[in-house]
């Protein structure tokens, strides 16, 4: 079992739910899609979840928060969703950083970083946007190294098929 120094501003449950969100990215990846998960937990319950599924479903929003949240307001009844948190295994871009603070999400909990399109700091942060109504507390890098793993890995082997190649 992977253990990492406690963050400031982490949780307890926070691996916990990371790894909840690992077994969507897994699932991601064996269909073919870049292996990112998400789950939103309210009250230390899931009531959303969600993977990457852009290739499938021929849709670009389809991105692992993008579901997860979608999952979570048909479950709760409402779009806005201020009691909850979000935990993701890739930073959020920025369509996912939007979608997150337009929900109105409480606390953002993700693992790797994201060098090329991370909207948490890794690009921009618009997190931390000032002018922006709604505020998100952030949490980086839970379980950094397993959900970053899961991510080369996918790609090392996306590498060595030939593009006609399934799962």
């Amino acid at each position: 079992m992977e253990t990492e120094n406690p963050r400031p501003g982490a949780h307890l449950d926070d691996e916990f739910f990371m790894r909840e969100a690992l077994y969507q990215a897994q699932a991601a990846g064996c269909l073919g899609e870049v292996p990112v998960g998400a789950i939103v937990v309210r009250d230390k319950e899931i009531v959303g979840r969600g993977f990457n599924s852009p290739i499938g479903e021929h849709d670009p929003t389809a991105h692992a928060e993008i579901a997860a949240l979608r999952n979570a307001a048909m479950t709760l009844g409402n779009y806005r969703l201020p009691d909850c948190e979000l935990f993701v295994t890739l930073e959020p871009c920025a369509m996912c950083a939007g979608a997150i603070l337009h929900a109105r999400i409480a606390r953002v909990v993700y693992g790797a970083r994201d060098p090329k399109t991370g909207a948490h700091g890794s690009i921009l942060d618009l997190f931390a946007e000032y002018r922006l109504n709604h505020h998100t507390e952030i949490i980086g890098g839970v379980l950094a190294a397993s959900c970053g793993r899961l991510l080369s890995e996918f790609f090392a082997e996306r590498r060595k098929k030939p593009s006609n190649a399934s799962c």
